[in-house]
């Protein structure tokens, strides 16, 4: 749990969430809504009266492995998810990061956490992010009403897709008190190809010829020298990894294919098995900055232009994605760089706005959007600025 410095509710139903959310509304009150509380440094901390914590839901309330859904409250830790899933032969596919140690959290990544930030791991180049795999939700809005959208299917077209908005919206729109999201099976085999001493330039090269390939990577990341070097890699020379995923006959066949296509780019090595997923929970979790107290960025631009974001913006960079995701380790800004480049950045870590500042038509769309969930503002007021 959290260190909770403001009076905590801690509820453990969908009903009295509504219940001290109305209460909030009604007496002028504000709410900051947590979950573990591993992502609670991000952004501005909300001037709030009241902390409601989610702690107190955390069951799952229906798994179904051969239809591959799962419904849960978000308490629920992903460790334990990704436990539950693993022991019937299937996964979280969009891989979330618990970024716990990144940001120097005490708590545990809970699967509401992981949705209301939009969170995704290095499958994301094939399986899409958390929120293509969020299918439906009961929560609770400002105005203290309980609403439910989505449902157990991936094709539910009734109504507005209220997960996807939900999703990325830092718990400002609605407090989710249970959702479903689509599980898929675990692959068989694993294997990561890496390649050795390319530059940035170089590497993006690499990874968007591997990308284009009909060969289905299920990761593509690049550690720079610096950031090889760090623990718990230690390496000598920049690496290049990029991943293989399903039945071995099928990823035995896509290697052969990519080593030929990358043979311009030097010399390959295998991961095989357990030493490839120890390998890409670094990644996930970007385990080489952990220590480093420099101020940490997470920059989304298009994967073709990820190796000019340290071009532009001085720092120590670490590629996921094929170059679309980059963490920046910088104590200047690069958000005038990223803009350029057709990105955006969030400070994860570090004083100052973590998110983009909105303005013209979109601040206004969000705005109103903000005004139809939570128009007294009770929920996380400030969290994402504006």
């Amino acid at each position: 749990m959290p260190d909770l410095a403001a009076p905590t509710e801690t509820p453990k139903t969908a009903e009295a969430v509504c219940e001290l959310v109305a209460e909030a509304g009604a007496t002028g009150r504000t709410l900051e809504i947590v979950g573990g509380g591993t992502k609670r440094s991000i952004g501005a901390a909300p001037a709030a009266d009241l902390v409601l914590s989610l702690a107190g839901l955390n069951k799952v309330v229906d798994y179904a492995p051969e239809e591959l859904v799962l419904t849960a409250q978000p308490g629920v830790t992903l460790a334990a998810l990704e436990k539950l899933v693993a022991d019937h032969g299937q996964m979280l596919p969009f891989e979330p990061p618990h970024l716990g140690r990144l940001l120097g959290a005490k708590g545990r990544a809970t699967l509401g956490g992981t949705l209301a930030a939009n969170l995704s791991g290095p499958r994301r180049i094939r399986a899409g992010a958390a929120r293509d795999h969020f299918l439906g939700l009961q929560a609770v809005t400002g105005r203290g009403e309980l609403v439910k959208a989505g449902g157990r299917v991936v094709k539910n077209v009734t109504g507005y897709d209220l997960p996807k908005l939900i999703a990325g919206s830092w718990g400002t729109l609605a407090v989710m008190t249970e959702v479903t999201i689509k599980v898929l099976p675990a692959a068989r085999t694993e294997l990561t190809l890496m390649l050795f001493g390319l530059d940035d330039r170089r590497a993006g090269e690499a990874m968007t010829l591997a990308l284009n390939a009909p060969v289905e990577l299920s990761g593509a990341a690049h550690l720079p020298q610096a950031a090889a070097g760090r623990a718990p890699l230690k390496g000598e020379m920049a690496v290049t990894a990029l991943r293989l995923e399903g039945f071995a006959a099928s990823v035995a066949a896509r290697a052969e294919h990519l080593v030929g296509a990358l043979k311009g780019f030097g010399r390959l090595e295998q991961l095989d098995g357990g030493h490839s997923g120890d390998f890409w929970r670094q990644v996930r979790e970007v385990e080489a900055f952990q220590k480093d107290p420099r101020p940490l960025w997470r920059i989304s631009v298009p994967p073709a232009s990820g190796w000019r974001v340290a071009e532009a913006a001085p720092g120590e960079a670490l590629y996921d994605w094929g170059g679309g995701l980059v963490w920046l380790l910088s104590q200047a800004d690069p958000r005038p760089a990223v803009r350029a480049l057709g990105g955006h950045a969030t400070l994860c870590r570090g004083e100052g706005p973590a998110f983009e500042p909105l303005d013209g038509a979109l601040a206004a769309l969000t705005a109103r959007v903000k005004a139809a969930f939570d128009p007294k503002n009770v929920l996380n007021p400030g969290r994402m600025g504006g």
